[in-house]
C-alpha cells in the first residue's frame, strides 16, 4: 500500500516532533520532512514531493496564509492547517480554508494536553481525508444565476444542513444565494470550540440572511441560520408553533460534537414533514442515519453529489442507506431546498425509496 507522504511546516520544534511522532505511528503514513518556515518548506516540497502538507499560520520569514496563497497558485496540494485557538488564529484559519486548505485542527493546548491520544487520532484522520480530497472541486466559480425564488414560509418550516471536511466552503455556496424569505436554518458543521463564532460572523458578512452561532434557547427564525457551537450538540425543540435550539454537552456521537446525527434526529422528531435537509461534503458517516430518520418522518432530503464534494464520505453513506430523495450538485442545493416547500409531493412517505428505486440524480 502506498504511504501518505507528509511534510510539516511549523516554527515550533516541539510541534514538528509531535507531528512526526503521530504521523510515523500510522501504518499508511510517513513524515518525509519538516520545515521551520515556508521558505525552507518551498525547497523541501520540490525535493520530497509530499502528498499532504500541515501548515502553521504564525511563522517567521513568511506568514502561513501568504505561503498558502502562493502554493495554491503555483503547486496546488492538500493542506491541513494546524494553528493556535486564538481569535486571530480562528479568523486566519477560515481565510486559509477559503484560499484552498482542505481542513484544520487546533494545536494542542492546556485544555487538551491530557488528551493527546484523541488529538493524534484527529490529526491522522484529517491527513487521511486530505490525501483523498478533490482539490479541483474547491474553487469553481459560483455560477451567475437569477436570484433564488422565495417561498411562503410557514412557521413550522425548517431547513437542516450537516457538513464536515470541505463544509465551510460548501456552506458558503449554499447559504449565500438564499433570500431573506427562506425558512429558518439549523446547521451542524464539524468544527472545534473557538472557531464557529468566527465562521458564523464570516458567513453573516457574505449572506443576505443572518448567520449566527446558536445560543441555548434561541428561536429559529425565517431568514436566519444558526450554526451549532464547536464542541456542543445542537437539538431542535418545538416552541409554540415554531422552534428553539437547545445545546448539550452530552458525549460525542460518531466521535463528533456537534454531531449531524444528533441535529437531524431532533429535526425529524420535532419537525418531520415540515423539514427539508441536506447532507454535504465530509468524511465518515455522521448524519447518514439522521438523514434517513428525516426521510422516514416525511422530510425532503438531499445529498451532495460526488462530482462536487471535496470528500464524498458522508453523502455516500447517506445515499447507500436510501436516505436521500435526490443527489444534487452543490450549486443546485439552495434552490432545491426552497422548491421543496412549494411541493407537496416530497411529503409523500410512499416514495421511491420504498419501492426500491435509487435516489434521483440531478
Amino acid at each position: 500500500m502506498k504511504r501518505i507522504r507528509v511534510l510539516a511546516v511549523d516554527d515550533s520544534a516541539l510541534m514538528r516532533n509531535l507531528l512526526s511522532a503521530v504521523i510515523n505511528q500510522q501504518p499508511e503514513m510517513e513524515m518525509v520532512g519538516t520545515a521551520p518556515d515556508p521558505l525552507i518548506a518551498r525547497e523541501l516540497i520540490k525535493k520530497l514531493n509530499p502528498d499532504v502538507l500541515t501548515l502553521d499560520i504564525d511563522m517567521p520569514r513568511m506568514d502561513g496564509l501568504e505561503f498558502l496563497a502562493r502554493l495554491m497558485r503555483l503547486r496546488p496540494m492538500p493542506v491541513v492547517m494546524i494553528s493556535s485557538m486564538t481569535t486571530r488564529g480562528s479568523k486566519a484559519t477560515l481565510m486559509a480554508l477559503e484560499q484552498g486548505a482542505v481542513d484544520f485542527l487546533p494545536k494542542p493546548d492546556q485544555q487538551v494536553a491530557g488528551d493527546l491520544d484523541n488529538w493524534s487520532v484527529l490529526v491522522a484522520e484529517k491527513i487521511r481525508a486530505a490525501a483523498n480530497a478533490s482539490l479541483n472541486r474547491r474553487h469553481a466559480a459560483i455560477p451567475q444565476r437569477p436570484p433564488l425564488r422565495g417561498v411562503h414560509v410557514r412557521q413550522e418550516s425548517i431547513i437542516a444542513i450537516g457538513a464536515s471536511t470541505g463544509g465551510t466552503e460548501a456552506l458558503r455556496r449554499v447559504l449565500m444565494p438564499l433570500p431573506l424569505s427562506c425558512p429558518g436554518i439549523v446547521i451542524a458543521q464539524h468544527m472545534p470550540s473557538g472557531f464557529t463564532r468566527s465562521f458564523a460572523q464570516r458567513l453573516d458578512s457574505l449572506c443576505d440572511i443572518a448567520v449566527r452561532e446558536g445560543q441555548d434557547g434561541e428561536p429559529v427564525e425565517p431568514g436566519t441560520a444558526l450554526i451549532a457551537p464547536g464542541d456542543r450538540h445542537m437539538h431542535l425543540v418545538r416552541h409554540g408553533k415554531g422552534y428553539i435550539v437547545k445545546l448539550s454537552d452530552a458525549p460525542p456521537v460518531n466521535r463528533h460534537r456537534p454531531s449531524v446525527d444528533v441535529l437531524f434526529d431532533s429535526v425529524a422528531q420535532q419537525a418531520g414533514r415540515h423539514a427539508s435537509a441536506a447532507i454535504l461534503t465530509g468524511m465518515g458517516s455522521d448524519g447518514a442515519r439522521g438523514l434517513l430518520q428525516l426521510r422516514n418522518a416525511g422530510a425532503y432530503t438531499l445529498a451532495q453529489s460526488e462530482a462536487t464534494c471535496v470528500v464524498f464520505g458522508m453523502p455516500r453513506e447517506a445515499i447507500a442507506l436510501g436516505a436521500a430523495h435526490q443527489v444534487v450538485d452543490l450549486d443546485d442545493i439552495s434552490q432545491r431546498l426552497l422548491d421543496s416547500f412549494n411541493s407537496n409531493k416530497k411529503r409523500d412517505k410512499t416514495d421511491s425509496r420504498r419501492s426500491g428505486e435509487k435516489p434521483h440524480v440531478g
